[in-house]
């Protein structure tokens, strides 16, 4: 299928296809003796995934384990539709969010007031999975992917409250969600991802210094890809943050409201990603970032905390 990719070490990334995109979503499958997902994508992506993984040979009881770094629908949106598509699988998500797993509704109604009637398009409709099947991570955890490898986690908020960090034992790929931010495969840009409610400038420096600690060989983006220049990345993650959050707080500052912080912030990144060098940018790269990383999203995300930490 077009849509995987090997990427060594038993490990496929699967373009889940996200509102029919390509390069927005990428889900992961560990094809070990204990075959696991790691990541979703949206509940419309979940037929792709499924189709994916039949294709690698992987079929209704052989997935063991799906885990997602965090609960926003582009990363979990799907679990309900796989948990079902796959009787047999655990599903693994930090304690912070299985009860949103188990009972969607409120996620469901926070979404739609945020992205309103795009949210069917974009993402459709987080099922609820059995609370029985659902085991919650704390602060670290192991899941058993066979053959005395694992996949451990690590809790990671400052972009959510309820993200984790996953390093592989045997590869040791780091799955980084949105902690290190939205990497963008065509063009090299790599732009941060603060969203309200939960972004915290100091908890999100702390998740990517405890990622650079671990020592990944890899990192393995949600939004997009594998990157091999880890401890370079992880250096230009903190850094975006941080012109973000200085600009932001400039904007704060001056008293502007939300429309002007955003266009401030905007024109004064815009020649750091290379995306938006030209109207239009390369195959819709800008349209991606603005996708995934909307200014208007991490501006009112940066303001949120500002508001809470100097009111």
């Amino acid at each position: 299928m077009d849509n995987i990719t090997a990427l060594g070490g038993d490990v496929y990334e699967i373009d889940t296809k996200m509102a029919g995109y390509t390069g927005i979503t990428a889900g992961y499958l560990i094809l070990g003796d204990r075959p696991c997902l790691v990541e979703t994508g949206t509940s419309t992506s979940a037929p792709v995934v499924r189709d994916a993984l039949a294709s690698l040979g992987v079929g209704p009881e052989d997935l063991a384990t799906v885990v997602v770094t965090h609960i926003h629908l582009d990363h979990a949106g799907g679990v309900g539709d796989i948990a079902r598509f796959f009787p047999s699988a655990q599903i693994v998500v930090h304690e912070k969010g299985a009860r949103h797993l188990a009972d969607p509704s409120r996620l469901m109604a926070s979404a739609r007031m945020v992205w309103g009637d795009k949210l069917d398009t974009l993402f459709g409709e987080l099922s609820p999975t059995e609370a029985e099947r659902i085991v919650a991570l704390g602060d670290t955890g192991a899941i058993d992917l066979g053959n005395g490898r694992t996949l451990n986690s690590h809790y990671s908020p400052g972009h959510a409250k309820h993200h984790v960090g996953l390093i592989d034992s045997a590869t040791g790929d780091l799955y980084v969600g949105d902690a290190a931010g939205v990497y963008l495969p065509e063009t090299g840009d790599l732009r941060p991802a603060t969203p309200p409610p939960d972004f915290d400038l100091q908890t999100a420096l702390d998740s990517i210094a405890l990622f650079e600690a671990l020592g990944p060989q890899r990192l393995l983006f949600s939004h997009y890809g594998p990157v091999d220049a880890v401890q370079e990345t992880l250096g230009r993650s903190a850094e975006e943050l941080r012109v973000w959050v200085d600009l932001t707080r400039q904007a704060h500052a001056e008293g502007m409201d939300l429309d002007h912080a955003v266009a401030m912030v905007r024109d004064r990144t815009k020649d750091r990603y290379r995306a938006l060098e030209a109207a239009g940018g390369e195959d819709g790269a800008a349209e991606q970032l603005e996708l995934l990383s909307g200014a208007p999203s991490n501006v009112a995300g940066i303001l949120h905390w500002l508001n809470r930490v100097s009111p």
